[in-house]
């Protein structure tokens, strides 16, 4: 890790820089993988597995047999605190459900908003080098409490054509209706365009690496949702002289194993424990299995030193890191200037991992920034809201007039007559019931009101003529 001693304000935003691959060779990989998918189907997917996946597949959905298989493999143990996780995520998310509330906005001028679930919706979970079985909770839950009709689950198969056994199983146990064997931006293809085996779907969630990241985002060009531009996994960590040093190098580690592309941040008030930290950090990858692919990442880590704390969460603000942890005396307070983050973790026992598997909040969250401005995901992720009007007769005759002056102000004519002859309609139905006449020959009552609404509207036009003349 680079350590950085009170770097000057005009630094930081160099300093708060994530690691990234040439994004024109990115964007033009991703845009071929995509159009490929769109416009050959399963037939592209079928390449993308043997020259990604290095294997060979017919058929991508998993079937019956398979989670069968993977069940059988699954120990009691890991099936138990799975069961923990699902209970505490399933508790933390299970918010009652909005009930609509009625606004009479204007007398006789009724609004209200419903919540309904998205129809379809696609989840990837990463495979690669860690099967995240643990995303498939982080997705899968809320999207059965919301009421998701449809759930689609994609995951990279392994050399055998097979989805790990932990992941099949926790998405059967979660709800998921179908599972296929499909990884990488091709998945977010799939999911995005719908091939001959793959269903299409409304909103796709998922993290992933800078190729799936992508993908999600170029597909939204063809109208599909995401969660948000969720990239590779990274963590800050706010600390003063209070911290651990070994608990620091633990969660630092934890997301520095994801991937070579992660990226840790250490920033306090205290050399020493920056110090103690690094130390700390060297004794654990020393026993780390996934040494090589932690050291790759701290080489675009760093280690800050600030004057203050209240410098420290400035700065940690200015980088709107994935997770945080505070592990600082009266760490809630500090915690409470915190704006910028996916999810905060609060004191020296609150390692990350807990958000990751089990705690009840969510591990999908945003990423390279993106804190500022999106939210981890939840039920309301999965959801949408629909807005309602009803406006009686009084509704319209107290809020008509004003659609009409702001429709003509806007010239858009037929917006205003859409008030108008409402208006004039009642003026007529208000005049017939006071006195109607009699039927006349070969003329129904509907063609009499009919012309009578006639007439009351050319009265307003004429009227509203006399009053533009006028002003």
């Amino acid at each position: 890790m680079k350590v950085i001693n009170n770097p000057t304000r005009e630094s930081w935003s160099e300093i708060v820089k994530r690691p990234v691959l040439d994004t024109r060779f990115l964007e033009r990989t991703v845009a071929n993988i995509l159009a490929d998918v769109r416009d050959n189907g399963d037939a592209a997917l079928r390449h993308c597995a043997k020259f990604f996946d290095k294997v060979e597949l017919d058929v991508f959905e998993v079937s019956e047999e398979e989670f069968v298989e993977a069940n059988s493999l699954v120990s009691k143990e890991l099936k138990d605190a799975i069961a923990i996780s699902k209970s505490n995520i399933e508790k933390f998310h299970a918010v009652p459900h909005e009930q609509p509330q009625v606004i009479e906005t204007t007398p006789g001028v009724f609004c209200w908003r419903k919540t309904v679930p998205i129809e379809k919706v696609g989840l990837y979970v990463p495979a690669g080098s860690a099967p995240l079985f643990s995303t498939v909770l982080m997705l899968a839950i809320p999207a059965r409490l919301a009421g998701c009709r449809e759930i689609v689950l994609c995951s990279p198969p392994d050399t055998t054509g097979k989805v790990n056994p932990v992941t099949l199983y926790t998405a059967r146990l979660c709800g998921v209706t179908r599972v296929f064997k499909i990884g990488g931006a091709q998945a977010v293809g799939a999911l995005a365009y719908g091939t001959q085996s793959v269903p299409r779907v409304y909103k796709i969630f998922g993290p992933g690496n800078q190729f799936v990241t992508e993908a999600k985002q170029q597909v939204t060009k063809s109208g599909v949702a995401i969660d948000m531009p969720a990239g590779p996994s990274e963590v800050a960590v706010l600390a003063d002289d209070s911290a651990v040093p070994a608990f620091v190098a633990s969660d630092l580690l934890s997301q520095a194993e994801h991937g070579p592309d992660s990226q840790v941040l250490l920033v306090t008030t205290s050399e020493n424990l920056i110090e103690q930290t690094l130390a700390e950090v060297q004794n654990q990858l020393a026993t780390l299995p996934r040494k090589q692919i932690a050291e790759a990442a701290l080489k675009n880590s760093k280690a800050i030193v600030v004057d203050n704390l209240a410098t420290g969460v400035e700065l940690i603000n200015e980088y709107a890191p994935e997770h945080l942890i505070v592990a600082t005396e009266d760490g809630e307070a500090i915690a409470e200037e915190i704006v910028n983050a996916g999810s905060v973790f609060i004191g020296n026992y609150s390692c990350e991992s807990a958000g990751d598997y089990a705690s009840g909040t969510n591990h999908t969250l945003p990423t390279n920034g993106y804190a500022r401005s999106f939210s981890g995901v939840s039920v309301g992720s999965f959801t949408k809201k629909i807005t309602f009007q009803r406006l009686t007769a009084d509704g319209i005759r107290n809020l008509g007039p004003a659609i009409e002056e702001m429709a003509r102000a806007e010239g858009l004519n037929a917006h205003e007559r859409a008030v108008s002859i409402r208006l004039a309609n009642l003026e007529a139905e208000m005049q017939a019931g006071a006195s109607m006449p009699e039927q006349q020959p070969g003329r129904s009552r509907s063609d009499q009101m009919n012309l009578a609404v006639g007439e009351a509207h050319g009265r307003r036009q004429s009227n509203d003529s006399r009053r533009v003349s006028d002003d």
